[in-house]
């Protein structure tokens, strides 16, 4: 059974996430506040994130940059900013 949340995000009620995805008080953070849809959106962001800027996720610097692209994303309301990257 799907549960609703208020999505900080999308800013309305949506589908909340089925568990928690991220370690932490930002995972419970995420857990409580992020809808399914805003998170498929921010998988997208660090996907692209990853790919343009050759990040490794073993080197802790790298998943500290995600982390904070992560919470200015879906909390802070800031796009992610790729530099010179342009959409088709």
């Amino acid at each position: 059974m799907s549960r609703t949340i208020y999505c900080h995000y999308l800013k309305k009620e949506a589908e909340g996430l089925d568990f928690q995805l991220y370690p932490g008080e930002i995972g419970k953070r995420i857990f409580n506040e992020i809808s399914k849809p805003a998170w498929a959106e921010w998988l997208k962001k660090q996907t692209m994130l990853i790919n343009e800027h050759k990040l490794n996720m073993m080197n802790p610097e790298h998943r500290k940059k995600i982390e904070t692209e992560m919470v200015r994303f879906l909390f802070e309301g800031e796009d992610v900013v790729i530099e010179g990257y342009k959409p088709h």
